[in-house]
């Protein structure tokens, strides 16, 4: 079956009060919950915000370097994703649905392009 990822940008989530946010979790949670009940779950999980590690590993010079901070500057960043085994568009959008009612804010979802099997 087709994996989908199931993703936000930081940005989308907006500004909410601490109260809101605990508000969500335990609807976010019996999400995932679903998921694995269903069996369609692959993984989930919430990125580290702002204060949070970042590196970049850049092979474009010939040699690797790795260094504190993101690629490029930007203005959004990932906040989370979750990982979804499912047989075809339709239900990827149901589930991306789901997350996203869960959690109150946008979601987006993108299929794997098919892995190459080794013979």
């Amino acid at each position: 079956m087709p994996e989908y990822l199931i993703y936000f940008n930081q940005q989308w989530v907006g500004d909410h009060t601490d109260e809101w946010f605990r508000g969500r979790g335990p609807l976010a949670r019996a999400v995932v919950d679903e998921m694995k009940a269903a069996g369609v779950y692959v993984f989930a999980g919430g990125l580290e915000e702002e204060d949070g590690p970042v590196y970049n590993a850049d092979p474009t010079s010939g040699e690797v370097l790795v260094t504190d901070g993101p690629y490029v500057e930007t203005k959004e960043f990932l906040g989370g994703f979750a990982l979804v085994d499912v047989p075809d568009d339709e239900t990827a959008k149901q589930w991306a649905a789901k997350v996203a009612e869960g959690c109150g804010w946008p979601h987006e979802v993108r299929r794997f392009k098919p892995q190459f099997q080794s013979k």
